[in-house]
């Protein structure tokens, strides 16, 4: 596959990015590597029913373009060969300095014509707070969906942003409308019983996802009165991040939550996320 020629002289338009997103996991299930897609990419193929909604809401406030690159979870037994695979096979270009500086966790690809990068973490993504996804595929969570990370892992993507961001707020309101809530992993099924168990262990995760949570609530008012979303959308998301609050404030506390919530706010609960030059 040569991805220099199939796009030469394209506009990098989101049809680019979900057409080349899923011809990589393809190619990496044909190659037996382990590839699932994560952020906004993910939470957009994920909930191709509700592409109006998508467009409605203009994540980066640009009707044609709501992405800007393509993000994968791997993991890192399967390392060398997620190397020849993009590669060797689709003939993407790493970044050396990026590889000297960040390889072992995470690597970075540039397009064969500079079209857009791909970052490839390796069995959890370490940013505000923590989401682990297993080293191997015997173990891991990332053979529970295809071709993006598990829908409990999505959402816990997005409650784990310290400081979130409106277009973050989009991603969780598209991807909640999409999807019902259950407390199993299951086809088109957030499983809440897991998002509440990661965040019972983890205090300040906790405490940046409810509050998350209810910026999702106000934010989805505001939409309304803009008549971004329909009455039946306010409705759907309220009732849906209200039971995602109730399981959460269920679930039992572990004693490492209990006791890191003591300290409470008076010191920082999240890891200071550094912006990486690519």
């Amino acid at each position: 596959m040569n991805f220099k020629m199939e796009h030469s002289g394209q506009a990098t338009d989101d049809e680019v990015f979900i057409k080349d997103a899923l011809k990589i996991v393809e190619e990496g299930e044909r190659h037996k590597v382990t590839l699932r897609l994560l952020g906004a990419l993910a939470v957009k193929i994920h909930s191709h029913e509700y592409d109006d909604l998508h467009r409605r809401l203009k994540r980066l406030g640009n009707e044609k373009q709501a992405f800007t690159d393509i993000d994968f979870m791997a993991y890192s037994k399967e390392r060398a060969k997620v190397r020849k695979l993009m590669e060797d096979v689709l003939g993407f270009k790493h970044s050396g300095h990026f590889m000297l500086m960040h390889g072992k966790e995470r690597l970075l690809y540039h397009h064969p014509e500079e079209l857009y990068h791909v970052d490839i973490f390796f069995d959890k993504l370490q940013f505000s707070h923590d989401i682990h996804f297993g080293s191997n595929a015997k173990k891991g969570r990332l053979g529970l969906d295809l071709p993006t990370i598990p829908l409990a892992d999505l959402l816990l993507e997005k409650l784990q942003i310290h400081e979130i961001n409106e277009k973050d707020i989009k991603d969780i309101i598209v991807l909640l409308r999409a999807h019902e809530i259950d407390q199993l992993d299951q086809k088109e099924t957030i499983n809440i019983k897991y998002v509440a168990k990661i965040l019972a262990d983890d205090w300040g995760f906790w405490y940046d996802a409810k509050i998350n949570l209810n910026k999702v609530k106000v934010f989805a008012d505001n939409y309304r009165l803009k008549d971004l979303l329909t009455p039946e959308d306010l409705t759907d998301i309220y009732d849906k991040v209200d039971r995602i609050i109730m399981f959460i404030d269920a679930e039992p506390k572990t004693q490492k939550w209990k006791k890191r919530g003591k300290k409470g706010t008076s010191k920082e609960w999240w890891r200071p996320v550094e912006t990486i030059v690519r």
